[in-house]
């Protein structure tokens, strides 16, 4: 693969490990022959899943469609505080399937002296609009019928997301915001943070593994998912009994998803062709690890119909709609910005991302090299961590009232 170098925009954020920050697009380390680790499980991306939280309401809330939402719900969490002047603000956004809970999927980068520095920073995160963990969506009764909304929910959008949590930020008396940071759906709200929010004002933006707009190949990707949960019988468009919603296909889209959010070399580092006892047979682990992800999501009682909801926003993300050309608008964003890669992520591969900093004019790109696929932005901790550190340093916040 040819070397792909703008060192304008990859700069390093003073000294980072041999395997952070890259000029050149890196390709996947070769396969190796090696005895895989047969043993244990792979990392998950996500601990606990619950919707603990503050719950901010408005009684009305105007979507990006022009259709309203009654009595909208926010669930969200807060760390440290606020100063006096409202802006020393942090905005973290999760990914598809996160929660409030920062702590529960990135707790290693929060906390006093880490990059998300409670001591320094006023850290907000909100289950995005749409959700199942405590925001409004779905699994949520609308205040006209008095019934659970399910598949009368009405579809959001990304923009929908950003602008009720700035909503919620102006209540709690922030005025401007150091940082929105995100990964996956988190880096798409991150980019709309930027284009479209005014108040509070964005002083800069980190958005990894993620696009300006969804590209065929994940739309596609987010189909034939939904289609997995349309084809359970228990569907029922998307009016299903809760107490017996449709497990099957849902568990078989996240099965689909796992497989995107990782990597051919990881797979046959912890899976290789071993073998394991399963259904009165020996299946291959790698299936079994598989079947036990998608037990697992049931576990976190992910709503089936909200994970038809999160992917069509996801593939409605496109910032020309409703501006100019999509590359004036990438140039219309003046915040400074922190764009990062993972080198063996399939599912938003580095040239997305630097497409965004060979337009954005104050953008700068980093390449992590992991083989850890998409999801290396929630599991190289020490990296990321780098990364923001060094970046956050840049923005010269004030302290924070303590």
């Amino acid at each position: 693969m040819r070397a792909f170098r703008t060192p304008h925009l990859q700069h390093r954020l003073g000294a980072l490990p041999a395997s952070v920050g890259c000029a050149a697009l890196a390709g996947l380390r070769p396969c190796t022959t090696a005895a895989p680790a047969a043993e244990g499980q792979m990392a998950d991306e996500y601990g606990r899943m619950t919707s603990s939280g503050e719950t901010a309401v408005f009684e009305e809330f105007a979507l990006e469609n022009s259709r309203k939402l009654r009595q909208a719900e926010t669930k969200y969490k807060t760390w440290g505080s606020l100063n006096d002047r409202g802006d020393n603000a942090i905005v973290v956004c999760h990914a598809l399937t996160g929660n409030a809970d920062l702590e529960a999927w990135w707790g290693p980068l929060l906390g006093p002296g880490k990059p998300l520095d409670t001591s320094k920073y006023f850290i907000f995160c909100a289950n995005v609009l749409g959700g199942c963990y405590g925001s409004t969506g779905p699994t949520s009764v609308d205040p006209d019928t008095g019934k659970r909304y399910g598949g009368s929910f009405p579809q959001v959008t990304i923009r929908d997301m950003v602008r009720i949590q700035a909503q919620v930020l102006r209540n709690l008396g922030v005025k401007e915001v150091v940082c929105a940071i995100g990964g996956s759906m988190g880096g798409m709200q991150v980019l709309e943070w930027a284009a479209d929010i005014e108040t509070p004002y964005v002083r800069s933006i980190a958005s990894l593994c993620s696009s300006g707009r969804h590209q065929p190949w994940q739309i596609g990707i987010s189909e034939v998912q939904r289609q997995a949960i349309f084809a359970d019988p228990l569907w029922q468009n998307g009016d299903y009994d809760p107490q017996n919603p449709p497990k099957h296909g849902l568990a078989v889209a996240r099965m689909m998803a796992m497989l995107t959010y990782r990597t051919h070399p990881a797979y046959w580092t912890k899976f290789g062709r071993a073998t394991v006892s399963g259904h009165h047979q020996q299946i291959f682990q790698v299936e079994n690890y598989l079947r036990a992800q998608g037990d697992k999501f049931n576990t976190r009682n992910f709503d089936p119909m909200t994970y038809i909801i999160l992917t069509r926003a996801m593939d409605s993300h496109d910032l020309e709609r409703g501006r100019q050309s999509y590359f004036e608008v990438l140039r219309s964003l003046k915040q400074r910005a922190l764009v990062v890669s993972v080198s063996s992520d399939v599912l938003y591969p580095a040239s997305e991302q630097l497409e965004l900093c060979a337009h954005m004019p104050n953008a700068q790109h980093h390449m992590i090299h992991s083989d850890e696929g998409h999801d290396g932005f929630l599991l190289e901790h020490e990296k990321m961590s780098t990364l923001l550190y060094g970046f956050l340093a840049q923005q010269e916040v004030p302290a924070a009232r303590l």
